[in-house]
């Protein structure tokens, strides 16, 4: 298996070794049997597939550039074969131009390989038992049939070693590697074997020559159609029992097989549905608990007293208010808030308050459980030790490894692809490029801030006018409303658009790091891709809830941005309404975007191709042709999967005191995304290459900084953009005496004592309205002296004990929920007892195993001579004692 790379890598572009030295594939023709997984022998199986187009039928490309491609292709096979890997090629039944190298990995390279990559490998059968749950009977109900998926047998297991071959559960060479794990170690071969040098820098692996076109397509072999059952006796079936009890809707309401996802998809894509579905159930809970809150608002609006004040035609009906922006803005008549007070009163109820801390609970509690979830996992999928001893490192960073320094711990000499110095400039580079982008973002965002800022101005002047007739419009049809949606859509558009765009930076970015192992690449892309998307997808919605309307100033003066754009008030109804809108529209919009591009896009594109290799030929289609067909997986795998769902997990933690519905609407989508996601990967998409991973990565500790970021978002959210706490304060202090005049508590009185008074004749010139009025006053809404005060427009005694309030209120709730926190994390520990238990035994015994086994070994070689030396031993100590 020793590779004499001299022999057989192109010193130049310009330079070939001599054909002879070049191995090349076997070649075998299609033996018309669809479904078969094994060379034309039968006895060989498909462990890989490497798609090439032939360079003799290529027209796109200059002769010498075809002719350095196939030199390329040609030395990577030879020294795939040198690797001990075995090469079939197949033309393709549907264009002869498509040639299909098909790879098998034999028992030698398998074990060689498995040993250099630590795969831990069963040993024996495990014979701990397991307790069962109290739940087992409940859960029995939703899980799919064990006659039709049959659970997985458990083994104690150890990183393999070919010196203890013996040791290990071996009943079947063929089987003792499972197609999962043969697909990862020929793709770990096929990421280093080299196929050129230039300017003495080696070029190796199969992304490269994927990315350069010399091949179009590597992957592994589905096991088998989706519609139906192998024909071929030695095929396991699994993607369609997959399909039928996973992915089909109508196992919507079953739990997953998440061991039978695992066995077939790997680590990774199984820790993500395990994830995805464990996120799911805890939604059940927050979502029962946000329809009740929602219910309770329902039921106790019509004995919202504010909102009947606003409503009444001798109360609301006489109260006349301020325009909203200078000179084309009119005088206004409070009834018009009515039916957005009713809205209101549904979403600023004690409930959202309720609702706000349990939600600030139920993330620890989701986070705290996921972590034991997630050691189990670990344990049952033998991913303990994962990164101590399996992942390796990456070929990019391998290739740039020409720095010698010392390890600090080892003290001998290691290859490094850049020096201390170096690394502080990339680190500096990269985090400046971040910064750059997440400045532009916001930039962006200041636009459509000025955008509604000016807008504005021409929907008051405009809008009026041309629906003038039509009161129904008019009622719902206001300037606020108008700007409101148009400025979501626009700012939803520009978040698609920017999405693209940073993606790409933030991957060059990325590769411009060089980050050493796969597993430090995802982090640092995710950290990157999460403080982009964070900035891009929140920040109007905390401006609404944060900064709009808040500094508006008083009729008489009011406050500039820029220095031309009058400050942006919020809607007669408040703005906890125009929250609730911009977060519908961009999460909606964004589940509407996200299933057209995931999952009706490949189905469409593979829709096209099969009908276009219909039209073609009505041959029988190999199997790995039929893979062919389907949409390659990106680069990045699963990425994009939990940055979805991790941005959902902000909008219903971060803003679920405007919209109680919000975890019933996730729980929804969740369900769905399950089985589309799991459609998607069985029907649409080739199988993607298994993965080791010990848990979700950075997605992890995200969700705790979003949990924290909660808590705050929540009770400033209560504070500051909802009328809770003026109403409060109002009840408890400003309706009896001194400050009122009801006799007990009351909220009669609260809307008069949250307007104030405005003498029109205080108007500026550059903000007086041209219609004119006939009284000479008006109200707005701010707690302010009226006119005819010795400190007039200035702030009154109210404002001041409604801050007070709202700042001693954040400060319980936050308090009181991160102490609640702390508690919760400090009594539910990250790993289970029972875990732990289970992976102590697991250690004793597999050492203990192996110990024996040895002995036996040792025992048995050593035969008769190990017997005269212990006796002779024993003989000497009896003399000695004697």
């Amino acid at each position: 298996l020793v590779l004499e790379l001299k022999q057989v890598i192109i010193p130049t572009y310009g330079t070939v070794p001599d054909q002879p030295n070049l191995h090349t594939p076997e070649w075998a023709d299609f033996d018309d049997k669809p479904d078969s997984l094994f060379f034309s022998d039968g006895q060989r199986r498909i462990d890989f597939v490497l798609v090439y187009e032939d360079e003799s039928k290529k027209m796109t490309h200059k002769r010498s550039d075809r002719k350095k491609q196939k030199r390329k292709r040609q030395v990577y096979e030879s020294n795939l074969i040198n690797n001990g890997l075995q090469l079939e090629a197949t033309r393709s039944v549907l264009d002869e131009k498509l040639i299909f190298v098909k790879v098998h990995a034999p028992w030698e390279v398998l074990c060689t390989y498995a040993e250099v990559m630590h795969i831990k490998l069963p040993l024996q059968p495990n014979d701990l038992k397991t307790r069962d749950s109290a739940f087992n009977w409940f859960s029995r109900l939703f899980r799919v049939d064990e006659n039709i998926i049959k659970p997985e047998q458990e083994f104690f297991t150890a990183p393999f070693r070919k010196e203890h071959l013996s040791n290990f559960y071996i009943q079947d060479k063929d089987t003792f590697f499972n197609p999962a794990t043969r697909s990862r170690i020929v793709h770990f071969i096929l990421s280093r074997v080299e196929y050129a040098t230039k300017n003495n820098v080696k070029k190796f692996g199969i992304n490269k020559l994927l990315d350069t076109g010399i091949y179009k397509a590597a992957f592994p072999l589905h096991d088998s159609s989706f519609r139906h059952p192998s024909t071929d006796p030695d095929c396991p079936n699994e993607r369609y029992l997959l399909y039928r009890e996973w992915a089909h809707p109508k196992n919507i309401f079953k739990l997953q097989p998440l061991d039978f996802i695992r066995k077939y998809y790997g680590e990774t894509i199984g820790i993500y549905f395990a994830w995805l579905g464990f996120y799911t159930n805890m939604l059940i809970v927050a979502a029962v608990v946000g329809v009740g809150c929602f219910l309770y608002g329902c039921l106790t609006k019509d004995n919202c007293t504010w909102s009947q004040e606003v409503c009444d035609p001798s109360i609301g009906g006489n109260i006349i208010m301020c325009p909203q922006c200078d000179k084309v803005c009119t005088y206004w008549n409070l009834t018009i808030t009515c039916e957005s007070s009713k809205k209101l009163c549904i979403f600023d109820s004690f409930g959202t308050l309720v609702f706000a801390v349990f939600m600030g609970i139920w993330v620890t509690l989701f986070l705290e459980f996921w972590k034991r979830r997630q050691a189990e996992l670990e344990y049952e999928w033998d991913t303990v030790e994962y990164l101590e001893q399996e992942e390796q490192v990456r070929p990019e960073y391998e290739a740039r490894c020409t720095h010698v320094v010392k390890n600090e711990i080892t003290q001998q000499e290691e290859h490094v692809p850049y020096t201390a110095c170096g690394k502080c400039i990339r680190m500096t580079f990269c985090t400046s490029a971040v910064f750059f982008w997440i400045l532009l973002i916001i930039a962006s965002v200041i636009g459509i801030i000025v955008y509604r800022l000016s807008v504005f101005l021409a929907f008051s002047a405009t809008l009026s006018q041309h629906i003038s007739g039509t009161e129904a419009i008019r009622k719902y049809l206001t300037p606020q409303t108008a700007t409101s949606v148009t400025a979501s859509f626009i700012s939803f558009i520009v978040i698609m658009i920017l999405n693209v765009v940073y993606e790409r930076v933030a991957i060059l970015i990325t590769d411009f790091e060089l980050p050493r192992t796969q597993t430090d690449y995802e982090n640092s892309l995710t950290t990157k891709m999460f403080l982009f998307q964070f900035v891009n997808y929140y920040s109007s919605c905390f401006y609404i809830a944060f900064f709009k309307g808040k500094f508006v100033g008083h009729p008489g003066n009011p406050v500039y941005w820029l220095g031309k754009y009058r400050n942006e008030e919020c809607d007669p109804g408040g703005c906890l309404l125009e929250l609730t809108t911009q977060l519908a529209i961009i999460v909606g919009g964004k589940a509407i975007w996200n299933n057209i591009q995931e999952v009706l896009l490949p189905w469409v594109k593979n829709l096209i191709g099969r009908y276009c290799a219909a039209a073609r030929s009505e041959k029988v289609v190999p199997r790995w042709e039929q893979d062919y067909l389907l949409q390659p997986v990106g680069k990045h795998g699963l990425f994009y999967e939990y940055l979805e769902m991790v941005i959902q997990f902000g909008f219903v933690t971060l803003f679920v005191a405007s919209f109680p519905l919000a975890p019933l609407l996730a729980l929804i989508n969740n369900m769905l995304e399950i089985r589309l996601d799991a459609w998607k990967l069985t029907t649409q998409f080739r199988r993607m290459v298994p993965q080791k991973a010990q848990d979700i990565g950075a997605w992890q500790p995200i969700m705790q900084g979003i949990a924290i970021l909660a808590v705050v978002t929540n009770a400033m959210i209560i504070a500051f953009t909802s009328d809770m706490i003026p109403r409060l304060v109002y009840y408890w202090s400003f309706s009896v005496p001194p400050y009122g005049s009801h006799s007990s508590h009351t909220m009669k009185g609260y809307i008069n004592s949250s307007l104030s008074v405005f003498n029109i004749s205080d108007f500026k010139n550059a903000s007086k309205p041209f219609s004119p009025w006939l009284g000479s006053q008006t109200t707005y809404r701010d707690f302010r002296y009226p006119p005819g005060h010795q400190h007039q427009y200035e702030h009154n005694i109210y404002y001041w004990h409604v801050i007070a309030a709202k700042l001693a209120f954040i400060i319980v709730m936050e308090h009181v929920i991160y102490f609640v926190k702390f508690v919760i994390s400090y009594i539910i520990p990250d790993v289970s007892q029972e875990t732990k238990s289970k992976v102590k035994r697991e250690k004793y015994l597999t050492q203990k195993l192996l110990h024996e086994n040895d002995l036996k070994v040792v025992k048995k070689n050593m035969g008769k001579i190990a017997d005269k030396i212990i006796k002779g031993v024993d003989s000497t100590f009896r003399l000695k004692d004697e």
